[in-house]
């Protein structure tokens, strides 16, 4: 049976920010950079992603760039987004597409995201953003900030804000 410790291992991730594992997998290193607000950006990046049993949450965070996520193995994985308009939607990324999960979900830059491994062990995913990540282009929620912008929505940004101090 694979684990997530098998994957943690096999693809050498390391502890996101976010939560869960993370490893960089490509850059667009055989393309100029494109300019953005910012500066300079890879036109394309893109990392595996996991969420474990006991890191099973991706807090709140806010990206510029777009990016697709692609579901590989494991269990399905919630998507909680705030647009810019305040309003809420969700999505499940996972491999029964009977059931309504989708194989690839797009979130488009400036839409707060936080996911969580919705049973089981973990769930493998990928992720490919464009213009490519920087850290820099990326804002971790805060309860205080995000409660004054979607006071509606008060009891998720809780639930899936960094706790303080981690």
């Amino acid at each position: 049976m694979i684990t997530a410790q098998h994957w943690i291992d096999t693809l050498g991730l390391e502890a996101h920010v976010e939560g869960g594992y993370f490893r960089r997998t490509f850059q667009a290193d055989h393309r100029p950079r494109i300019p953005t607000p910012a500066g300079e950006r890879y036109t394309l990046t893109s990392i595996h992603y996991l969420l474990t049993h006991w890191s099973p949450v991706g807090h709140w965070h806010l990206n510029r760039s777009d990016i697709l996520h692609f579901h590989h193995h494991g269990e399905p994985v919630t998507y909680h987004l705030l647009h810019p308009d305040g309003r809420y939607s969700s999505a499940v990324l996972g491999q029964d597409t009977g059931r309504g999960q989708l194989l690839t979900l797009a979130v488009p830059g400036g839409v707060w995201k936080a996911s969580h491994l919705t049973a089981g062990d973990h769930a493998l995913i990928s992720e490919a953003v464009a213009p490519g990540f920087d850290y820099a282009d990326m804002t971790l929620g805060h309860p205080d900030d995000l409660m004054t912008r979607f006071p509606e929505h008060a009891d998720l940004v809780q639930r899936y804000c960094r706790p303080i101090g981690q």
